[in-house]
């Protein structure tokens, strides 16, 4: 990533390049690679992404307003503390929006879609299988893509979008048991679609989504993520 330097196109990219600061803050706490009691050091994560820290700030002041950081005076930023129940509401949230967006999918796909999510999901079965990381993610993303666009309600996609963020979607192919979690769940998924059951593909769909902060749960207890917590 590089930063622009005057006008009005070095302001846009800046809030873009703060926004991408912030999901990947996001995605650092939520995978357990920070947690809280752990200051987030402007520099490193300005290091890291090869940015100044004018965007890192303002992207940790942006979160601090999601409640999703906190401020030590004269000291700096952390996580803010994160429960169980935090992580399951995330998920649970994620998965009413997207079970809806999979029913109506479900009575909308035509079978061009149909033949493109059967292609995805070969990908995915590859990738799995060859534990690549990327290709997992990338195919990942491509078949929960279709079945959104395939519902038409761009609305509750919106909304899906907005829980969505917080989940660590670059770190899930490292989360054990996940990429075999993610094959035979998006076939269940797959099979409703075929079958134009609207019930069948909100039922998988949520059953997948909550699969997933299952999954994540358990990641970060082994992790001690909750160690020096009680949630």
């Amino acid at each position: 990533m590089t930063e622009a330097l005057s006008g009005g196109p070095a302001l846009g990219r800046r809030r873009q390049l703060s926004d991408e600061v912030a999901a990947y803050v996001r995605e650092l706490i939520m995978s357990g690679q920070v947690g809280h009691g752990e200051f987030l050091r402007l520099e490193r994560i300005a290091d890291d992404l090869g940015i100044s820290v004018t965007p890192v700030r303002e992207a940790l002041l942006s979160l601090r307003g999601e409640g999703f950081v906190t401020l030590e005076p004269r000291r700096g930023f952390m996580p803010a503390p994160l429960s169980r129940q935090d992580v399951q509401d995330l998920f649970e949230a994620q998965a009413y929006f997207a079970g809806e967006l999979a029913a109506r999918a479900a009575g909308k796909i035509a079978q061009p879609e149909l033949e493109a999510l059967a292609r995805t999901q070969g990908l995915l079965e590859q990738a799995s299988k060859a534990g690549d990381a990327d290709g997992i993610e990338r195919a990942n993303h491509q078949f929960h893509r279709v079945v959104n666009l395939c519902a038409g309600s761009p609305k509750t996609a919106w909304l899906l979008q907005l829980v969505v963020r917080y989940a660590p979607g670059r770190f899930y192919s490292s989360i054990q048991g996940w990429p075999q979690a993610s094959v035979d769940d998006h076939q269940l998924i797959l099979t409703a679609l075929r079958a134009g059951d609207p019930d069948a593909a909100r039922n998988a769909m949520r059953a997948h989504i909550r699969h997933a902060g299952t999954l994540l749960v358990m990641h970060l207890e082994a992790q001690g993520f909750w160690a020096d917590q009680t949630g």
